[in-house]
């Protein structure tokens, strides 16, 4: 065989082999650290960059199985869904949107509310899911944040919320920006009840979510590098025409000014949680 029968046999049984039937979605790029990532290690790791430590962002179901004791949620408030009061429409009305989002997310609402376990304490939780049209605060989210604190009060349980909000949503108007008030007002009667409230703050955290219930609790903890604010950055430098500090409305920017507590890893917060439900509700007992 000469070299040139040689090359052509080799270019003939490369172009008919068979690809190789690799699995799709099985590595992530980190967006800080531009590292490729195996996304089963990264599930394992609480969706927490094992290089550079960066947060990715995760629905509100990850984030009760990776705090909270297996299979101790009890979701309520399950049967409320939002309505188009003021029949709003942009480039598509308010219902398409919400039957959109229902279709995507299998949620009826920005947030999930229950009870929970946490280290075998009882507590009461909720949760906020930026996948629902940006985790905005409508009436249902304003409600149900009502409901768990309700509920915080007659049982004595303390109160969690993870937020993560893209601010009021806009679509509800006037209804969405009552719940700022709401929330507030709910959060008040728990104070009065001797009930903590602690404030987890996830990225992003912004406009009247930031500005109401997520700023007020007992204890406000952020995770790391989270996006907090009422307005964003870009629209402050094109207000103030000015530069903007590194780190600007970034977690550790917060703490070093003083509008946080603490800034906690997502796998040190059930130790962390912990820890503070223990010295704020000492009354607290195990449950098996």
């Amino acid at each position: 065989m000469s070299i040139l029968d040689w090359f052509a046999n080799k270019e003939k049984k490369t172009s008919t082999s068979e690809k190789l039937n690799i699995p799709q979605d099985i590595w992530v790029k980190c967006f800080s650290c531009n590292d490729i990532l195996f996304l089963k290690e990264l599930e394992d790791n609480a969706k927490v960059c094992l290089k550079c430590n960066y947060h990715f962002r995760i629905s509100a179901a990850e984030r009760i199985r990776y705090i909270f004791d297996k299979d101790s949620f009890d979701e309520i408030a399950t049967s409320l869904k939002p309505k188009d009061f003021l029949k709003f429409t942009d480039t598509e009305s308010y219902q398409k949107r919400l039957e959109k989002t229902w279709k995507k997310t299998n949620r009826w609402d920005a947030i999930m509310v229950g009870t929970a376990k946490l280290n075998l304490l009882p507590v009461n939780i909720g949760v906020m899911d930026f996948s629902f049209m940006g985790g905005s605060m409508g009436s249902i989210v304003g409600e149900k944040i009502a409901r768990i604190v309700e509920l915080g009060i007659k049982n004595k349980n303390p109160v969690i919320i993870f937020s993560s909000s893209g601010g009021a949503r806009m679509q509800e108007g006037i209804l969405s920006l009552m719940q700022m008030a709401k929330t507030s007002a709910a959060l008040h009667l728990l104070g009065e009840a001797k009930v903590p409230f602690i404030s987890v703050i996830c990225d992003p955290t912004t406009g009247g979510t930031s500005a109401s219930f997520a700023m007020l609790g007992d204890i406000n903890i952020a995770e790391p590098g989270a996006l907090i604010s009422f307005a964003g950055p870009r629209v402050i430098e094109q207000t103030i025409r000015q530069t903007l500090p590194k780190g600007f409305q970034r977690s550790e920017f917060l703490l070093a000014h003083g509008m946080l507590d603490m800034v906690v890893g997502r796998k040190e917060l059930p130790k962390t949680l912990t820890t503070l439900i223990t010295l704020l509700n000492p009354h607290s007992s195990k449950e098996s």
